[in-house]
């Protein structure tokens, strides 16, 4: 595949303890092979002044770099992605965190990966965010992405919620329970699993509707394609909020709608060529190995 990598950006998990050694360890490799070298702001903090480089913010990063090497857990590549979708930079994943869905090189793989993938040996993937819109009143008050979900939640007194959902415009059902998860295909393995959700192979253009604690036994997660717009509205008088991607918390007043659709703009992974999702899933979540032939 065609290389074009000549700046390439390292954002890490900064309150890792170890990641500094890691940065620099990367950071040493790719200048060996010529390469620019930019250290994302808040990661350069946990690095000796002597030893940061160039030292960049996330704006200069989605305009000048060409790739963006992610050393952290899934929630530091969800945290980048939502940075970065917006301008298109291709991310690599090294894994410093427990799963490891997203960041797939292991630490100890990473000078090799990174070295194919630098030489143009790679799987290319695109993967769907989501867009949100929070509307009071009529009016767009705030507007979000989000990579794995967007999840409507009980507030902090810990009853039960009622909402309503509509899919491009039509009503399909009101409903009582601790809430809803607008998931990704790539959200399905992470909070949406949690609650019984059903497992998207990343190339399926739909998004799951996964209900939390629902009252009604009959309440299933429901899949749509991605080109639907969904909306929920939250009924009176109730306490919710608006999670994306596990972080970005909005409150909600009574009446509030969040209105939510495919947005634009993908997320660009790179994977070693020797990536299977399969493999990947049977070892994340330990599934059986493949029979023994006789």
């Amino acid at each position: 595949m065609k290389n074009d990598f000549c700046t390439v950006a390292l954002v890490g998990k900064y309150q890792d303890p170890g990641v500094a050694d890691a940065v620099l360890e990367v950071a040493d490799f790719l200048r060996r092979r010529g390469l620019t070298v930019w250290i994302e702001t808040d990661t350069a903090s946990s690095l000796p002044v002597d030893r940061r480089g160039e030292v960049r913010d996330f704006d200069e990063i989605g305009a000048g770099c060409n790739l963006a090497v992610v050393l952290g857990g899934d929630g530091t590549m969800l945290y980048v992605a939502q940075k970065l979708a917006e301008d298109g930079v291709p991310l690599v994943g090294i894994n410093r965190g427990r799963l490891g869905f997203l960041t797939d090189i292991g630490r100890d793989e990473a000078a090799e990966r990174l070295g194919e993938i630098l030489d143009g040996h790679y799987k290319a993937e695109a993967r769907c965010m989501l867009q949100a819109e929070l509307v009071r009143e009529g009016e767009v008050i705030a507007r979000r992405l989000a990579f794995n979900d967007v999840v409507l939640s009980k507030g902090d007194k810990g009853r039960l919620i009622e909402f309503e959902l509509s899919v491009d415009g039509e009503f399909v059902y009101a409903q009582r329970s601790d809430g809803l998860i607008v998931a990704t295909p790539t959200g399905s393995t992470a909070y949406s699993l949690s609650t019984n959700g059903p497992i998207l192979h990343p190339t399926v253009r739909c998004i799951a509707l996964v209900p939390i604690a629902p009252h009604a036994l009959a309440a299933r997660p429901v899949t749509v394609p991605d080109s639907c717009e969904i909306e929920l509205v939250l009924h009176q008088p109730q306490d919710a909020g608006v999670f994306f991607d596990g972080h970005a918390r909005a409150q909600l007043q009574p009446g509030d709608g969040v209105r939510i659709r495919r947005s634009p703009r993908d997320v660009q992974l790179l994977h070693p060529v020797n990536y299977s999702y399969f493999a990947m899933l049977r070892e994340k979540l330990h599934w059986s190995t493949a029979p023994r032939i006789s």
